[in-house]
């Protein structure tokens, strides 16, 4: 069974149709992509996995329980967190604070204890950061605080959108192998990302959406070779 399924998932902003009908498949360990021009739908499919928005029609499923008309918390606590776009981080609080809000609804203290021991493994930098207020971090610092707060509540499904954007190339493959070793560490990822080329390195598959629909999908390795998609998405 799939980990994460979409079943001809419709939403409307007002009269707008943003999404038309879109069906994907995540299984368990992967890392699959979401391509496609600014306005495609990537942002508003991952917030509809994460019920910020509610679909006018269709399924989602993950592990096999409806999320559909769950509310955001309630998803939460079914094991997805999302990464939204933009590095939104709580500005006036701190590195601790922002880190621990991503904990709010768990109880296991030693748990938590070492969830925050993965993040500061996975990000260095956040724990010399520890006790400063976020809004005084880098671009690139807010964006780590901004995964290794989706990780702390112990998610089986991550939903990452933009992670690169407005960073430093340098400080992009630094976000793109931190992915690699989320994954390796047996996350499933879903990834939503302007930068075409890395998405399709570091994923298995990918789906490409153009207004709001789903047009092509298939494995990583042969979306970055069909020459469509080269054209359009690759620059190529």
């Amino acid at each position: 069974m799939p980990k994460l399924v979409l079943e001809d998932v419709h939403v409307h902003y007002g009269g707008i149709k943003a999404l038309k009908g879109i069906s994907l498949e995540i299984d368990a360990g992967e890392i699959v992509t979401l391509i496609g021009a600014n306005g495609a739908g990537k942002t508003t499919t991952l917030r509809t996995i994460s019920g910020l928005l509610r679909p006018a029609a269709g399924r989602i499923t993950f592990d096999g329980a409806d999320l559909t008309r769950l509310k955001p918390h309630e998803i939460v606590a079914q094991g997805i967190s999302h990464a939204p776009e933009g590095r939104i981080v709580f500005a006036n609080l701190t590195v601790r604070e922002n880190l621990e809000l991503g904990a709010y609804r768990r109880r296991d203290r030693d748990g938590i204890r070492r969830d925050l021991e993965r993040v500061f493994t996975l990000f260095p930098r956040l724990k010399e950061r520890y006790s400063q207020n976020a809004g005084t971090l880098s671009g690139g610092e807010q964006q780590m605080l901004a995964v290794g707060r989706a990780l702390m509540s112990s998610p089986r499904l991550l939903l990452l959108d933009e992670p690169s954007l407005g960073l430093a190339p340098i400080l992009v493959r630094d976000i793109f192998q931190t992915i690699r070793e989320i994954n390796a560490q047996g996350m499933t990822v879903l990834l939503v990302e302007q930068n075409a080329h890395m998405a399709l390195q570091i994923a298995a598959r990918g789906y490409v959406l153009e207004t709001g629909q789903v047009i092509h999908s298939g494995a990583a390795k042969e979306l970055a070779s069909d020459e469509r998609v080269k054209k359009a998405y690759l620059g190529e």
